[in-house]
């Protein structure tokens, strides 16, 4: 069974930065794409960024490009979400996802969650 366990959430004020980690329990999960999604208050779950390593694929959603970036440790079998210039609209709870085939479409896997807050 795979158990992501994600860290790094916090309260930060507008334009500051946070990195998210996510560390996965399974060794299998080096040939599993690693994703991050989230979920603000009231609104669906959305794609964030993900990263197929087998490939050296990156994708990030339009919202967060250009101040994210996604990547892994492949040793310690971690993914990181670096967030720069966050921004309000950035607030919400940050989720680690793995497995399935493809960078954006979410795998059968989940994290428990972190919130992140981000102040005006």
């Amino acid at each position: 069974q795979v158990h992501l366990v994600e860290s790094g959430g916090g309260l930060v004020q507008a334009g500051g930065s946070l990195r998210l980690s996510c560390v996965a329990s399974v060794i299998t999960i080096n040939n599993s794409p690693l994703r991050w999604f989230r979920q603000a208050p009231g609104k669906e779950r959305e794609f964030v960024a993900g990263i197929s390593r087998n490939i050296g694929l990156t994708s990030v959603s339009d919202s967060v490009m250009g101040r994210f970036t996604i990547s892994t440790d492949n040793a310690k079998n971690t993914v990181y979400l670096q967030m720069n210039n966050l921004k309000p609209e950035d607030t919400a709870v940050y989720y680690c996802n793995a497995g399935g085939w493809t960078v954006t479409e979410p795998g059968d896997y989940w994290g428990q969650g972190t919130q992140v807050t981000v102040s005006s």
